[in-house]
């Protein structure tokens, strides 16, 4: 098999961008998940691997650079302004993943989410040594991945936690019960995704805007879509959903959100909802006070789920000029960091 790494260092700077773009196509062609508005999804995941830069290969077979995904992250130069792109060929890799602080500007690309998978089983016992992935570094970028916690309903379990400033995921899964998507700090952004648990299973301090993903609720009962945490009513964080899909088993059987701290702030816009949503759609987390400061809204949302007539009377069904903060990648300042699309 070529070695795409060698072949790099023997060519000029054109050359390596245009390898680059044909290993995306070829990545592009051979997926098979249908996420969300994958096309679009996927044009964004090239456009975020501007310029020359590292390319390491990862083949369980024996075939690439390395073997484990976590020795290609060790390989990567620290502190870095070029970007390593990391190619990830199919396979269930069991193996505990942490791009640390100095590892900035790293992509983690994956052949596609339904054959490319890392995966773990740990319960939550600490947000440093838990999740099956954890993002520290700044500048991150996944495409095409699924982050597995097989751990199951017996208590919180973390898939990936999100530490690091101007993150990015296109067309990832994300999968566990409680506590999935430790969204935990700084600014990210999710593009047809699908994140899938039981019991807040979204959750943290970040500032995060999910576009076009579908979130899916497996709790039969007593399920929660989010739990944020903004604790001030000065900390700039919160979680905005536009036109992302809402399902899940059964009639009622999950809320939109509860706040973990009680400034906490969630808002879901042109969003689809099944009946799988409670029509009183939030709750105070047995916190009365917690009602007078909980930022909770919807913009013209849709489905047997979305009715506001049922909603507890302290959600907000917004305006348009009271939803247009939220919207767009301005929430969470994406037109300095992510990349621009291409028309379709």
């Amino acid at each position: 098999m070529l070695n795409h790494r060698g072949m790099l260092n023997r060519v000029n700077s054109a050359a390596r961008v245009a390898i680059l773009l044909a290993l995306l196509c070829f990545c592009s062609a051979t997926s098979s998940y249908s996420f969300p508005d994958d096309t679009a999804c996927a044009r964004a995941s090239g456009m975020a691997m501007p310029g020359p830069g590292n390319l390491l290969t990862v083949d369980q077979s024996g075939k690439g650079d390395y073997r484990k995904i976590h020795e290609a992250i060790a390989a990567a130069p620290a502190n870095s302004s070029a970007r390593t792109v990391i190619l990830i060929k199919p396979g269930i890799y069991r193996e505990k993943i942490v791009v640390p602080v100095d590892k900035p500007n790293i992509t983690l690309f994956g052949t596609s989410a339904n054959t490319t998978v890392i995966t773990w089983n740990e319960r939550w016992v600490s947000s440093d040594t838990s999740p099956t992935v954890s993002v520290l570094a700044s500048d991150f970028v996944a495409s095409r991945l699924t982050f597995r916690n097989t751990l199951g309903t017996s208590a919180p379990a973390i898939a990936a936690r999100v530490m690091g400033d101007r993150a990015a995921f296109y067309g990832c899964s994300f999968s566990s019960f409680q506590d999935t998507l430790l969204d935990d700090n700084g600014r990210h952004y999710y593009c047809g995704c699908y994140i899938e648990g039981g019991t807040d299973f979204i959750c943290g301090n970040g500032r995060a805007l999910f576009e076009k993903c579908h979130l899916h609720s497996t709790s039969p009962n007593g399920g929660a879509f989010t739990a944020q945490k903004r604790a001030s009513e000065l900390n700039h964080t919160g979680y905005s959903f536009v036109r992302c899909k809402l399902t899940g088993v059964g009639v009622s059987t999950s809320i939109l959100g509860r706040p973990w701290e009680p400034y906490s702030r969630v808002v879901f816009a042109l969003t689809y909802m099944s009946a799988a949503v409670s029509p009183r759609g939030w709750d105070d987390w047995n916190h009365t006070a917690n009602q007078r400061t909980a930022f909770y809204g919807q913009y013209q949302c849709y489905g047997q789920g979305a009715k506001t007539d049922g909603r507890v009377k302290w959600a907000r069904n917004l305006s348009p000029i009271e939803a247009a903060p939220f919207m767009t990648k301005a929430w969470i300042g994406g037109q300095q960091w992510l990349p621009k699309q291409p028309p379709s």
